[in-house]
């Protein structure tokens, strides 16, 4: 592995994490494909690419604000999952299974851009 992300724990959990969210935007009803499958895809594919331009960046600081974004992008998942969840889109069992990894992403996340910029 060449490049720092791909060193990196949370952003192979991220790789995953947006592949299981694809999964569920690919399989929404075509009235949903654009609305809530477009926004969940781009969402989840913002997380991983986020923490990628991040651990390219030269400064601590710059870091730190991708990583930021990266959690922002998951908040926003959830959100998405919560308002499949309200379409009967989404079992109980998938939404806790996602929400689970995005609080434990957005929990290595926050830990990550402290430690690379103290708030």
């Amino acid at each position: 592995m060449g490049f720092k992300f791909e060193k990196l724990d949370v952003w192979r959990r991220t790789i995953e994490f947006a592949d299981a969210l694809f999964q569920i935007a690919d399989a929404l009803p075509q009235k949903y494909q654009f609305s809530l499958g477009e926004q969940l895809r781009r969402a989840a594919l913002s997380i991983p690419t986020n923490i990628a331009e991040g651990s390219g960046r030269d400064s601590s600081k710059s870091r730190a604000y991708f990583y930021r974004i990266a959690k922002g992008s998951v908040y926003e998942t959830v959100s998405l999952l919560v308002m499949l969840g309200k379409r009967d889109l989404l079992s109980r069992e998938a939404y806790r299974t996602h929400y689970n990894e995005a609080n434990e992403i957005a929990a290595i996340l926050t830990k990550l851009a402290n430690s690379e910029h103290p708030t």
